[in-house]
Formats: structure tokens, C-alpha cells, sequence
């Protein structure tokens, strides 16, 4: 069922205009390509709702392209990174049957007609935006474009958990996040109230920023160049953990708004997991594109990455990564049903570089950075061969 945000009706003329730019008159500028296909696209002939559309993407910084009819709208639709359409030509477009893709919205003004949303339907759209109620939320959407987020593109999402207590996943998603900092932006999001902290790994923890006692009460959608610029950060590398104190309690709805936030406005999103049963933390794993359990090659540790990877709905989406000598890699794949990913051994000097807050990847040559290489460049092309 499509969700209601808020928007409008009138009318103007029919062809394209590039970049936001109008004449004065009522006439639109001549039918053409759009060259830039970062750019949003608003599909409309309401002058008022043109007007209130260009206004909110000024204020987000963003510069779009406009099409007054379906012709000129299919020359960009493909290629847009998001597509705002006016319910004055919503039902004009439906006949033209566009082709599906995410990131569409209706927008009208005040309240809509149960008949829009089937209209929206029909288009295609996500939802139906009301306003002036949805300003906001549109702001928002339009900021995170201008930012280079949108809905086609979303970080490869990493879930990291222990196959077993002191399997030491909470240091290899760290090292995830610094091996993928090198390669865009990263985040590392700490899930698990009872850890070590993510911050503290990488050597984050004196850095200004917020944590999640200060994201716990988030209502609305939140932005992604928002969190980004929130986050304690060294360079491309951001953090979300917890305050030193007593353990907190993640809320389910600032973890489904900052997970959205993270893979809208990064690369690569690394969450750490806890062992802990809990059903949003079982949401949040099945949120990510794949889940990475780090299992110790002993009988003990074997035993219990079974149970571990047991819990997860989708045992496709799960992998293993060991760590240390042990059983052979075969036979710990045949005992859990699941594949590995990648070996390393124990990492000479780890807890030092922890220490000296260097964060646990000293050099791409050490078997964390190796692994941790290995493990984003797999799973890079099993994302683009999807």
C-alpha cells in the first residue's frame, strides 16, 4: 500500500526545460536531452507546484531537470536519480506505461483523492507527497541527491557478527570500515551496547561527534549528509557508537532511520552485530546486502558459529570469515551450510595498534588489511553480478 506524504494541480505548457531554468513567459524552452542524468527530474504543467518544487530543490542545493509531458519525461527517466511527478500529469503518464524503477514519488497538493493512489500505481511511484505537510521530507530527499545519495545509489551494506564469544568481530568490522575508507566513504555503525565500542577501535573516541544517545529520540526521516557530518569521523572514515557509561538500549525506529541515512550517504556501511537474540537486531542483519560471521576454527568455536548462522533467515546472504589455524575450511563449511569467504591468521601487534588508537589496520599488508581487502572485493562483485 502506497504511504501518503503531501502536494498540487493548474497548468502551463508541454516540452523540457533543462537545469530548473524558465522563460518568463508561460512557454517552456525547447524539447532536448537531458545531459545530466544526476540531476532530479520534476515531471509537471502546475506552474504553482513548479514553483514550490524549485523552491524546496534550491533550498537543497539541488538543480533540476523539468519535462512538462510524458514525451519529454521518458527522455529522463531512466537515467534520473529521482522522479517527482505532479498529480496534475499523473494519470497522463500511466497511460504511457514508463518503466519501473525506484525512487518515484506523486506529489500533490493538500489532500488526495483515494483515486491518486491508484493513479500513483499505475506510475509506478513509492508514495504520494502532500503539500505543503511534506516540505520537509522532500528538503530532505532532494538534499540527500545533491549530496550524490539517492535511491540507485546505496552503500553495499556489511553485517559483522561472532560465530562465537572473542571471535573478534567487533575489530573486524572496524578493519572493514578502514580498508573501505581508503576506497570511498565508510561508516561503521556499532549495534552492540555491550561492546568495546566501534570509536575506541579505530581510535575515534575523542572525536566530536554524535552518538546513538543522541539519535534515540529521531523522528522524521533522517538526512543523510546530515548523519555524515554528525558522526565522529578521521577523513572518509565515520563511527556511530555509544557513550561511555552504562549500556544503552537501541530504539527501533532511530536504527531503521540511521541504517537508511548510513546507506544513502556512503559507500560502504559496516554494521557490528551482537550474538544476542533480538528481534530487531535479526531485522537489522536481514537489512544487509550480507553478513559476515567471523568464526574461531576450533571445535568450540565451529559448534557454536552453527548456531549463529542458524538463526539468520536468508542462509544465502551469509558468509564466513575465520580467524586463526585450526580446522580446515572445508570442513567448517560443510559443518555450518554456509561458505567462506576468507581465512586470515591472528594479526601480530593488534591490541598495540588498538591502543595507540591507530584502529586495528596498521598496513594493507597485514592479515587484517589482506583479509579485510579480499573480503570488499568479493563482495563488490557478487554485488554487481546480482
Amino acid at each position: 500500500m502506497l504511504a501518503a506524504h503531501v502536494l498540487s494541480t493548474t497548468a502551463v505548457s508541454n516540452t523540457l526545460v533543462h537545469k530548473g531554468s524558465r522563460t518568463q513567459s508561460s512557454s517552456w524552452a525547447a524539447a532536448g536531452s537531458i545531459d545530466d542524468m544526476t540531476a532530479p527530474l520534476i515531471v509537471t504543467r502546475d506552474q504553482a507546484l513548479l514553483d514550490e518544487l524549485l523552491r524546496l530543490a534550491a533550498a537543497a542545493g539541488a538543480q533540476p531537470d523539468v519535462a512538462a509531458d510524458g514525451g519529454a519525461a521518458l527522455r529522463g527517466w531512466a537515467g534520473a536519480p529521482l522522479v517527482l511527478v505532479g498529480a496534475d500529469v499523473a494519470e497522463d503518464l500511466a497511460r504511457i506505461s514508463p518503466a519501473r524503477r525506484p525512487g518515484v514519488y506523486v506529489v500533490a497538493w493538500g489532500v488526495v483523492a483515494d483515486e491518486m493512489f491508484r493513479i500513483a500505481l499505475a506510475v509506478g511511484a513509492e508514495s504520494v507527497a502532500q503539500l505543503p505537510r511534506s516540505e520537509a521530507w522532500l528538503t530532505e530527499l532532494l538534499t540527500d541527491l545533491g549530496d550524490g545519495a539517492g535511491p540507485a545509489a546505496e552503500a553495499l551494506t556489511v553485517g559483522v557478527t561472532g560465530g562465537s564469544g572473542g571471535a573478534g568481530a567487533t575489530t573486524f568490522a572496524a578493519a572493514l570500515g578502514q580498508v573501505g575508507a581508503r576506497r570511498g566513504r565508510a561508516v561503521v555503525v556499532d549495534a552492540d551496547p555491550l561492546g568495546p565500542g566501534v570509536d575506541r577501535v579505530l581510535g575515534l573516541e575523542d572525536r566530536d561527534g554524535v552518538r546513538w544517545d543522541g539519535l534515540c529520540d529521531t523522528t522524521g526521516r533522517l538526512s543523510a549528509r546530515a548523519l555524515r557530518e554528525a558522526l565522529p569521523r578521521r577523513e572518509d572514515l565515520g563511527a556511530l557508537s555509544w557513550r561511555a557509561g552504562p549500556p544503552g538500549t537501541l530504539q527501533a525506529f532511530a536504527a531503521r532511520e540511521v541504517l537508511s541515512a548510513a546507506r544513502r550517504g556512503h559507500d560502504l556501511v559496516v554494521v557490528d552485530l551482537p550474538r544476542t537474540p533480538d528481534p530487531l537486531l535479526d531485522e537489522i542483519a536481514a537489512r544487509c546486502d550480507r553478513l559476515l560471521v567471523v568464526v574461531v576454527p576450533t571445535v568450540a568455536g565451529v559448534a557454536s558459529a552453527v548456531r549463529t548462522c542458524a538463526r539468520h533467515r536468508d542462509p544465502t546472504t551469509v558468509r564466513l570469515v575465520l580467524r586463526g589455524r585450526g580446522i580446515e575450511p572445508q570442513q567448517v563449511a560443510r559443518a555450518t551450510g554456509v561458505p567462506v569467504l576468507a581465512t586470515m591468521p591472528d594479526q601480530r601487534g593488534l591490541a598495540e595498534a588498538i591502543d595507540l588508537g591507530l584502529g586495528p589496520v596498521r598496513s594493507r599488508r597485514s592479515a587484517l588489511g589482506r583479509a579485510a581487502g579480499e573480503v570488499l572485493d568479493q563482495l563488490f562483485l557478487m554485488r554487481a553480478a546480482a
